[in-house]
């Protein structure tokens, strides 16, 4: 967190000098917990709980003249996943229970609208895509495995100015990863496993809030 910081507070601070205005969004929330499940095969599923809990991260925005914002965003997700699953009979075609170790780190490219209300109030709405980079382990067998999947996101709230470059920014939003895309993964005894094809998406619905910089010329 503090490289990311770094690196975005030099990005900021070199634009400066030519772009209108730069930002540095920075993100803290919650997110609940979402059913998942993936059907292979009569013998190869899984089922269970992408538990919610504690986001944070970053982003890097460059803010346009016509009230339209472009961001470069990175939000990282510890959580754990219990998962009921069989995989093609490896184990005697017996149902498997583990709780999966699951870090989630979202690399987003978002657009935002905004609609200036006065000089402290700045709605906006906005829209991303992106990729979602994310590492399963299994505490049964110590095996894990990594996977990158498309992701798309939306989200709506404010920013309140508390001085010319400083604010809270307060919003919800909807994070998703399209498993569909380029094949599946499942949770199974190898931490995970690919399926032939799977469209089971993973939903992320959360509040976050965070401080706002901002560095124009």
């Amino acid at each position: 967190m503090k490289k990311l910081l770094i690196i975005l507070c030099s990005f900021a601070l070199a634009w400066n000098a030519s772009a209108q205005e730069i930002r540095l969004n920075t993100y803290a929330g919650y997110v609940f917990d979402d059913r998942v499940d993936s059907y292979f095969s009569s013998s190869s599923y899984y089922e269970g709980t992408i538990k919610g809990g504690f986001q944070w991260g970053a982003g890097l925005e460059y803010k346009l003249p016509n009230g339209k914002g472009i961001e470069l965003q990175y939000l990282r997700q510890d959580t754990q996943a219990p998962m009921i699953y069989q995989d093609g009979g490896i184990l005697g075609g017996q149902l498997q229970r583990t709780t999966f170790d699951l870090a989630n780190n979202w690399i987003m490219v978002n657009g935002n609208n905004y609609f200036q209300v006065n000089d402290k109030v700045e709605p906006y709405f906005g829209a991303g895509i992106g990729m979602v980079i994310s590492n399963v382990d299994n505490p049964d067998n110590g095996r894990s495995q990594n996977f990158t999947k498309f992701a798309w996101a939306l989200r709506g709230g404010s920013n309140f100015w508390l001085a010319e470059k400083v604010g809270i920014k307060l919003q919800a939003s909807l994070m998703s990863a399209v498993q569909g895309a380029g094949g599946g993964f499942y949770f199974g005894t190898g931490g995970v496993g690919t399926g032939v094809s799977t469209y089971s998406t993973i939903f992320q619905f959360g509040f976050q809030g965070g401080l706002v910089f901002r560095f124009s010329n």
